[in-house]
């Protein structure tokens, strides 16, 4: 059968997509770009908050439409959508042919031969959610010279705003020789950077009673032949230990870049979400990270318009953003989303006052994003080639501070040839808000 996969969401979300692609090319199928070409579409969705669920609905109908010219095709929903509405989608949208949740995916294979059987129905499946997949054989569907490491599952923060462990269940962190593993196979199909994830990676290891196990992880993948960057997404500021800063510091392939989720600054808002911590937390970790690791690129989150958010509140989170100056920061308005304590709150806050106050931020941020990128001009940075912007000719690099599809870009005219996947060193120009401009000086040795 030719199969066209849709993964949405975030690149844990990729990974799972990954996985179930592999096993489907064993079972003998094949994959296509273009929907209309495919027997079978696969959305493997994302329902974290409002926008996300948006999102997949359009999709699952767009690939829907391909019926119309096509009546044999199959149409698969599954990921967090799919865990987290079970039945409904089958409901809402009856067109749909399969539901199935995170624990079924390794059944995917046999799930696409029923449907594709004479005379089969409608199926749905769901599987415990400790049947998902922590690893397994995969596909790189990133360009190859980098790749998603998943190391964990699910979460046990609990925070009172967040579905993820309605969806994803409590933590599971993977084994580390497992991790270990498949870095090294990576490694050796030619990924250059490695990038953790996980819902928070410096929880790995909590749910066997070693807290901190992230340290002896980084430095296991510090070892291994080949990889260049090892980069970590999501360090929780509570977690953030002067061992973790330590292990960052001796293991050299660990770039000098943290995303915080923080989420606010005010403690009684904090205290509201079921965050640990307080803003001294908070500003403690960022001050302790930017003495031991000296021009380290910090990442941050942001929700206004929490329930009960006074102006007051919402004032102080913008004097926050003001001083501590992050070096790139996301806000993003409040969602309430079913089932969770945030959503049965009182004081709920109107949308355009959320939206109104989220963008505000996001107004403040820029100026700083600017502000910051202006004094890169002049370095000389380490970077690598992901490719041309088919828009302006340009080649498109990444620094040490740019994460592939969330940060920006170093841009260099395509003037001198440069080689996808590799390094080079690149002397800054010119920069906007969240660009920078050079010239590739030479190539780096690996």
């Amino acid at each position: 059968m030719n199969i066209a996969i849709l993964s949405l969401g975030c690149p844990k979300n990729q990974v799972d997509a990954d996985v179930f692609c592999h096993a489907l090319l064993k079972a003998g199928h094949q994959t296509v770009a273009d929907p209309a070409e495919a027997d079978v579409i696969i959305i493997n969705t994302c329902g974290f908050i409002q926008s996300a669920k948006e999102e997949a609905i359009e999709n699952i109908l767009m690939a829907c439409q391909y019926k119309q010219g096509n009546p044999g095709l199959k149409v698969i929903v599954t990921g967090c959508l799919a865990e987290r509405y079970k039945s409904e989608i089958m409901q809402e949208m009856p067109e749909v042919d399969a539901v199935v949740g995170i624990g079924s995916n390794a059944a995917l294979p046999a799930i696409v031969d029923r449907l594709t059987s004479a005379g089969a129905g409608q199926l749905e499946s769901y599987g415990p959610k400790r049947d998902m997949p922590l690893g397994g054989a995969r596909v790189i569907s990133t360009p190859r010279h980098y790749a998603y490491l998943k190391i964990a599952e699910g979460c046990n923060n609990r925070c009172h705003y967040c579905a993820i462990p309605l969806i994803r269940g409590p933590l599971r962190s993977r084994p580390l020789e497992d991790c270990v593993a498949e870095a090294r196979w990576l490694a050796g199909e030619g990924v250059r950077e490695l990038i953790l994830v996980a819902q928070d990676p410096t929880a790995y290891g909590e749910d066997w009673g070693q807290p901190g196990a992230v340290c002896a992880l980084l430095d296991r993948l510090n070892a291994i032949e080949g990889i260049r960057w090892i980069r970590v997404l999501y360090a929780y500021p509570e977690r953030i230990s002067d061992e973790f800063i330590a292990a960052m510091v001796r293991n050299n392939k660990v770039v000098p870049y943290l995303d915080l989720p923080i989420q606010h600054c005010d403690d009684t808002i904090l205290k509201n979400m079921n965050r640990r911590g307080g803003r001294r937390d908070i500003e403690d970790a960022v001050a302790r990270l930017r003495a031991a690791i000296p021009g380290i690129t910090l990442r941050t989150t942001l929700i206004a318009g929490f329930p009960g958010e006074t102006e007051e509140q919402y004032s102080e989170l913008c004097d926050f953003v003001k001083t501590v100056r992050f070096d790139r920061l996301g806000c993003f308005a409040y969602s309430a989303e079913e089932n969770t304590v945030a959503a049965r709150m009182d004081n709920q806050i109107p949308e355009d006052v959320k939206q109104r106050r989220a963008d505000h931020i996001m107004e403040l941020q820029a100026q700083i994003s600017a502000e910051k990128q202006a004094e890169k001009i002049g370095a000389t940075l380490e970077c690598v080639c992901d490719g041309v912007d088919e828009e302006t000719g340009m080649y498109l690099l990444r620094s040490k501070a740019d994460c592939p599809e969330i940060d920006g870009n170093v841009l260099t005219p395509a003037d001198t040839p440069l080689e996808t996947g590799a390094f080079y060193r690149v002397t800054v120009t010119d920069s906007d808000t969240y660009d920078l401009y050079g010239y590739a000086e030479e190539k780096l040795e690996d």
